[in-house]
Formats: structure tokens, C-alpha cells, sequence
């Protein structure tokens, strides 16, 4: 059984965070919207399975990339200008990245991972 991680992230500015790919991205309005937006992307594969069909040679990506977790929390919350996001999961980082990149591309930051 995989150890569940606890990673605090930050987003330094939601409004404008949005991925490269317009069909993909994180469009809401607020910080709730954001952790509803992940929390889906980690516990279901639709927004993997929608990048994936976008890609060359669909059938060649890493089916391993696609892993979900349906018990994956996600709690974000506007403090000091930014927004602070909580996420516990039993993903790995390289999956959790994929998916914050795909929803809002290269606008957080990983302030800390402890095992939950």
C-alpha cells in the first residue's frame, strides 16, 4: 500500500494561474473552485484521459501517468495575497505535477511534503 503524502503548495497569483492548453486548464474563479478543480483531477481520470488523447502517439504515454487517487483531499484558502493549497495523497509528486501543470502550468510553488 502506497504511504499518503501531505504537500503545501502556493499559488502566488489564481486569478491569472491557467494552463498552457486551453481545454485543459483551471478556469474558476477562487480559491474553492481551484481545490474542486484538482481534487477531480487527482481522483478521476477524465482531465488525463483528455490530455492524453491530445497527444501524438496516445497510445505510447506511461499508462502509470494516468494513476488516480479517489481519496485525495484538496483544501485551498487565500492567505497574505497567495493562495495556500493542502492536498493529501497517496500519488506520487511527478503525477501531482503533471496535473497542476496541465490546470494552472507553472504558477505554484512546493513549500513543504510530510507524510500525512
Amino acid at each position: 500500500m502506497a504511504s499518503r503524502s501531505h504537500f503545501y503548495l502556493s499559488i502566488d497569483d489564481l486569478a491569472h494561474a491557467r494552463g498552457p492548453e486551453p481545454s485543459l486548464r483551471y478556469e474558476g474563479a477562487g480559491p474553492n473552485d481551484f481545490a474542486a478543480a484538482l481534487q477531480q483531477a487527482l481522483r478521476e481520470p477524465g482531465l488525463f484521459e483528455r490530455w492524453r488523447a491530445m497527444q501524438p502517439e496516445p497510445d505510447e504515454v506511461d499508462p502509470a501517468l494516468g494513476k488516480t487517487d479517489p481519496s485525495a483531499q484538496v483544501n485551498a484558502r487565500v492567505a497574505d495575497l497567495h493562495t495556500e493549497v493542502d492536498l493529501v495523497t497517496d500519488l506520487p509528486m511527478s503525477i501531482v505535477r503533471h496535473r497542476l501543470n496541465l490546470l494552472i502550468g507553472p504558477s505554484w510553488k512546493l513549500r513543504d511534503m510530510r507524510a500525512a
